[in-house]
C-alpha cells in the first residue's frame, strides 16, 4: 500500500510539471542516445523528461538517464497497465504518464507511491479520474480530441482539474496552449525530432530548448 494520499501524489507531481512548463516526449530508439539526450535537453533548461515505454530500449535508456544525468527529472510515458507502473517505479522514475485511464490502471496508481498522470481525452475519462483521485491529468490526443476549444469546455464542469496537453504541440501553438489557465504545461516531441536524434543533433536540440524557454518566458 501507498504511503502518500492522493492529495499528496498530485502535490508532487504539480511541484514537478508545473514549473516545467514544456515536458518532452522522448521516444529512444538506441540506449546509448538516452544519456547525450538527455544532456543536451537538460542544457537547454529542460530538465522534466518523458521516456516512453514504445520502444525496447526505452526502459534501458530510462535507467541510464537517471544514473547518469542527475539533475534530469524522469518520469515515465505510455504506461499502460499496472505491470508498467510497477516497472516505471523500479526504474526509479519521479512520475508516469498514460495516454489513457483505465479502471485497472487507475486502481493500481491509486495504491502507488508514483504519481500518475493519467491522459483523458473526454468528460466521462476526466470524471472517472477524478473518482480515483487524480486532478491533474494529460489531455490526450489534444489537437485531434477538440483543442483548445475543448479544453475550455471541460473548464466549466471541472473547474479544479488542470491538464498537460499533449499531441499536436509544437512550437507554433505551445504557448497558446500555456496561456490557459487550466493548464500546467504541455508535452510535445518538437524539440528533439527523431531525426535529429538519430544524427546526433545534440547542439542543434540544446539551440532549440533555449529558444522555446525564451519565448515561453517573454510570454
Amino acid at each position: 500500500m501507498t504511503g502518500l494520499s492522493a492529495s499528496e501524489r498530485q502535490a508532487a507531481l504539480e511541484k514537478i510539471l508545473t514549473p516545467a512548463r514544456i515536458v518532452p516526449v522522448l521516444t529512444i530508439d538506441r540506449v546509448e542516445d538516452g544519456v547525450p539526450l538527455a544532456r543536451a535537453l537538460v542544457a537547454g533548461g529542460v530538465k522534466v523528461l518523458e521516456v516512453t515505454f514504445r520502444t525496447e530500449a526505452g526502459a534501458a535508456a530510462a535507467k541510464a538517464i537517471i544514473a547518469e544525468v542527475p539533475e534530469a527529472v524522469v518520469g515515465i510515458g505510455t504506461v499502460l497497465n499496472a505491470d508498467d507502473l510497477e516497472r516505471a517505479k523500479a526504474l526509479g522514475a519521479r512520475f508516469a504518464v498514460s495516454p489513457g485511464a483505465t479502471p485497472e490502471l487507475l486502481n493500481a496508481a491509486a495504491t502507488s507511491d508514483l504519481p500518475l498522470l493519467p491522459g483523458v481525452a473526454t468528460a466521462s475519462e476526466v470524471m472517472q479520474s477524478l473518482a480515483k483521485g487524480f486532478s491533474l491529468l494529460k489531455f490526450f490526443p489534444a489537437e485531434q480530441a477538440g483543442a483548445i476549444p475543448m479544453l475550455r469546455a471541460l473548464a466549466g464542469p471541472f473547474p479544479n482539474t488542470r491538464f498537460c496537453p499533449t499531441g499536436g504541440i509544437g512550437a507554433a501553438n505551445a504557448a497558446m496552449w500555456l496561456a490557459e489557465p487550466n493548464v500546467m504545461c504541455v508535452g510535445g516531441s518538437w524539440l528533439c525530432p527523431a531525426s535529429d536524434i538519430k544524427a546526433a543533433n545534440w547542439e542543434v536540440i540544446t539551440g532549440r530548448c533555449i529558444d522555446a524557454m525564451k519565448h515561453l518566458r517573454r510570454r
